[in-house]
């Protein structure tokens, strides 16, 4: 891959948030090019051989709930051989199992593959016994089983993850309708984790277009409403800390992303829809200096962030409508406003943006959504000892 040289970053504490890279050629030669020795050049070439040092250590979580089984077929498709699939199932077994028959495809697509997998429901006593048996019961409800939502998934995901022995997890939602598209974010992922200098970093991919049908033509918008909203208040939290305007937070929804799995050990998250906005709190609240650092480690090692523009256009499902949308913007900034660290003007603003938006009253507060510790809490060695792969596709730790 030949892209940019991440420049300029907006610093934060401990964090480094590096504005968006652009990419100008997916495939970037098999030799390395003396030419890129340079140290005035602006764009460095990444080659293969370290693309794919990454994605042997990389893990791919994939939410499914009720999606079409060519959809998710086609989702794993482009995901590099290398790469470990984790599929994180909250689909409905009644009146039809579909997680049967999501099971059942996964497994005929990987024996032809010749790859690795791990398929779970998110409700199934398996998956509960981990977190179980590890001591972090913050996931589970009162029927000792992982609750509902996306962000509950994605952190069953990186615990699953995690017990595989990865080093890196990225997360690709399953309704993307371009296998090509998919290939391309991994390929992003091994890119932006192999420029870090940090034990810490994630990466986040700025989709390149949202293509809509409007009239009888295909027109690609950049920005979809809830990625204006939160990145512009992501940008005034950041603001205001710094002392100077800044609009390098391009990313605050972007639901493919990658982390290491040190930096996943080490962030809060929040449920439900706000997950990937929360990333941006967690990381402020906790290494930007304002509150007291948890970790000595990561404040001198530093966190690094990445944000990377896909060349590839994002064709998923259609639109949930209009309560969905609004239902994303209040989570988003939801966390935001609830954040420890979130100045009192700013609330303001967001409370007023809020109402514009028909999604609050006057004097109603943003809903506060339920926040799960690090997971590094979860007695990983405990888990081990009891988890039975067989239950979990034909992955078998080394």
């Amino acid at each position: 891959m030949r892209i940019e040289i991440p420049t300029n970053a907006e610093r934060f504490g401990a964090n480094l948030f590096y504005p968006v890279q652009k990419i100008y050629e997916l495939d970037g030669g098999f030799e390395v090019d003396s030419a890129f020795d340079n140290p005035f050049h602006v764009i460095q070439q990444i080659p293969y051989e370290q693309l794919y040092g990454i994605e042997k250590d990389l893990a791919i979580v994939i939410p499914v709930k009720d999606e079409r089984l060519r959809l998710l077929e086609g989702v794993l498709s482009g995901i590099p051989h290398a790469c470990l699939p984790i599929i994180l199932s909250n689909s409905k077994s009644e009146p039809i199992d579909r997680f049967r028959m999501e099971r059942n495809m996964v497994d005929t697509f990987c024996r032809y593959a010749k790859k690795k997998y791990i398929i779970a429901h998110q409700r199934s006593p398996e998956l509960a016994r981990i977190f179980t048996d590890g001591g972090y019961r913050h996931l589970l409800d009162d029927d000792g089983l992982v609750r509902h939502g996306k962000a509950e998934g994605m952190l069953a995901g990186i615990a699953l993850a995690h017990l595989a022995g990865k080093k890196y997890v990225g997360f690709i939602d399953s309704d993307n309708f371009f296998p090509g598209a998919v290939y391309e974010y991994v390929r992003i992922f091994s890119a932006g984790l192999s420029q870090g200098k940090s034990p810490y970093s994630m990466v986040r991919i700025q989709w390149h277009s949202k293509p809509k049908i409007v009239g009888s033509e295909l027109f690609f918008t950049k920005w979809g409403r809830v990625s204006r909203i939160t990145n512009q208040y992501l940008n005034l939290f950041l603001s205001h800390y710094t002392g100077y305007e800044t609009d390098v937070l391009r990313t605050g929804n972007a639901g493919e992303h990658a982390l290491s799995m040190p930096l996943a050990l080490s962030l809060d998250y929040s449920a439900g829809f706000s997950v990937e906005t929360y990333h941006f709190v967690s990381l402020m609240e906790k290494f930007g200096g304002v509150l007291p650092g948890p970790y000595p480690e990561i404040m001198k090692n530093g966190v690094e962030v990445f944000q990377i523009e896909s060349r590839n256009p994002h064709l998923h499902e259609a639109a949930k409508g209009d309560g969905h949308i609004r239902e994303m913007i209040e989570y988003s900034l939801s966390v935001l406003w609830h954040s420890a660290i979130c100045p009192a003007a700013l609330k303001k603003e967001i409370s007023a943006e809020l109402r514009r938006q028909k999604i609050t009253g006057k004097n109603r507060e943003p809903v506060k959504l339920r926040q799960y510790p690090v997971l590094s809490g979860l007695n990983f060695k405990a888990a081990a000892k009891t988890t039975d792969w067989t239950q979990f596709g034909n992955f078998i730790p080394q």
